[in-house]
């Protein structure tokens, strides 16, 4: 994380207790990518701006959590939930692994909310327009009609008019969407540690109305710090997000390198996106510590 709040805030250097407040919030050991909807609503009252303006102003500090050794091309994300949280969100490649595996600044934050117990996202800003893939990711969450993109000296538009005679869910019969609660009702018959039931746990919370492969996987590393990822399908299938690029993306909001993680589970139901094959693939090229496998009932 950049010091330099000054400059990454640019035109506000005078406003040293706005820019206190934002390194108090974002520098403590526990913060991962979210800010509280009191800190969020303290934060544009202290600056005088609207909510999308400071999700607006903050992309910069999101940009610093990328992790980019393929294109070196760094992409920010915040959103607004609605419960007047943001989340971060910063585009993720793995090195040697093919690009399909990389994780796109909105989908991380997407994650990051919906992991974090959002239920849609109002507003998201991003420091460039989204890519064809992220409009189509994004038109897969419950709100997509009404979420609106917000980007630097833009006035906010509808995720609608980026992506015009759109395909999505309902064209496939789907109601709801990406980030509407999920109850998956599986379970499996092995007992599982801690870290298996929050892989458990995250299968069972995952979105998969394509296939019904409802998978989830967890992350411990040597800090003792367990992160999940879930399975998120799209109606398109190929911008669907997989549950490692979820949980590998967590891991680097809360400041966890990839070479501490000291147990890997991916707990998944038969069926017709079977998750093992690339998660074993992805997760080798980030840690020798093997994958246990856990298929639900």
């Amino acid at each position: 994380m950049s010091d330099d709040f000054a400059t990454i805030l640019a035109g506000n250097e005078g406003n040293s207790a706005v820019l206190a407040s934002i390194r108090e919030i974002t520098s403590v050991s526990t913060f991962h990518g979210v800010i509280s909807p009191s800190d969020a609503a303290q934060l544009a009252q202290q600056y005088g701006v609207t909510l999308e303006q400071l999700a607006v102003m903050l992309v910069p500090l999101a940009q610093n959590y990328a992790v980019v050794p393929v294109s070196n091309y760094q992409v920010g994300a915040v959103g607004i939930g609605l419960s007047g949280a943001l989340y971060y969100g910063a585009n993720l490649e793995v090195a040697d692994i093919a690009l399909s595996f990389t994780v796109h600044a909105e989908q991380a934050c997407v994650a990051n909310a919906w992991l974090n117990g959002e239920q849609g996202l109002s507003t998201l800003a991003i420091s460039a327009a989204p890519c064809g893939y992220c409009r189509q990711f994004l038109y897969e969450l419950v709100d997509a009609s009404t979420l609106e993109i917000a980007l630097p000296n833009q006035q906010p538009q509808l995720l609608t008019s980026f992506l015009p005679d759109a395909f999505g869910p309902h064209d496939l019969g789907v109601q709801g969407g990406l980030m509407a609660p999920q109850a998956n009702g599986v379970s499996v018959s092995q007992p599982l540690d801690a870290t298996g039931q929050a892989a458990l746990s995250a299968a069972n919370a995952c979105y998969s109305p394509y296939t019904k492969s409802y998978a989830g996987v967890a992350l411990t590393t040597s800090a003792g710090v367990t992160c999940t990822g879930r399975y998120a399908e799209n109606a398109a299938y190929n911008p669907s997000m997989s549950p490692l690029e979820a949980a590998l993306s967590q891991l680097v909001f809360y400041n966890q390198p990839f070479n501490t993680i000291t147990e890997a589970v991916l707990v998944q139901t038969p069926g017709l996106s079977s998750q093992i094959g690339a998660t074993q693939i992805v997760l080798s090229a980030v840690t020798t510590v093997p994958l246990q496998i856990y298929e639900t009932s």
